[in-house]
């Protein structure tokens, strides 16, 4: 990665993603993340808090950035749950089948390259009876919004660590392999480019 890529761009995307709307939005979902968790996308720690860590027996944390995991060391090192970093991309799950109760993704699938590949490795090593867990943005449903979304994402995507802001949320889960359980979708505080918001839960199709 570049030097602004591990240098800056961490520091940008936290601030970001640390915005009170999105901090909101993990508490209605992080919560609910038990068992043996995966969180792809773990970033600089930001859901931690959220976790009830008397649900928790072991969380999974895989984030290719050394920028973001090096954010997330103190986070981590004071957390009072067991929480193992993965180094590599959402593409690359290096778990056993069925090894994991709870998949947790916010605000990731924006920014995975394949997000076809890594929702399948996430159904191959959630258990049978498993979850996935989701908070994210993407394409918004009022035209114009649309329309600004297609214009500025070229951009967007250059200086934002390759985020983009028009992507289909519920129909990449489902062409994942999942079925959608729970669908909650609104308007978050900002910029509506940026925050038309899905969340929810799906279990393996």
């Amino acid at each position: 990665m570049s030097w602004y890529e591990e240098r800056i761009l961490p520091h940008m995307i936290n601030f970001a993603c640390s915005a009170s709307p999105n901090q909101k939005q993990r508490q209605k979902i992080v919560p609910e993340a038990a068992g043996d968790i995966l969180e792809v996308g773990f970033g600089s720690g930001l859901n931690v808090p959220f976790y009830d860590s008397s649900k928790v027996r072991k969380i999974w944390a895989l984030e290719p950035s050394e920028g973001m995991r090096r954010k997330a060391r103190q986070t981590v090192d004071g957390a009072e749950m067991d929480i193992e970093f993965i180094d590599l991309p959402g593409e690359q799950i290096p778990l056993d089948d069925d090894s994991v109760d709870t998949v947790l993704i916010t605000y990731t699938l924006c920014t995975i390259p394949n997000t076809a590949l890594a929702l399948h490795g996430m159904r191959r090593v959630l258990k049978p009876d498993g979850r996935l867990l989701f908070c994210e943005h993407g394409k918004a449903p009022d035209e114009n919004v649309r329309r600004w979304q297609d214009r500025l994402n070229p951009a967007w995507s250059g200086i934002a660590g390759g985020c983009q802001m028009n992507r289909d949320i519920p129909a990449l889960i489902t062409e994942g392999g999942f079925d959608i359980k729970v669908d909650e979708r609104m308007y978050i505080p900002g910029a509506k480019v940026l925050c038309y918001n899905y969340w929810g839960s799906a279990t393996a199709s």
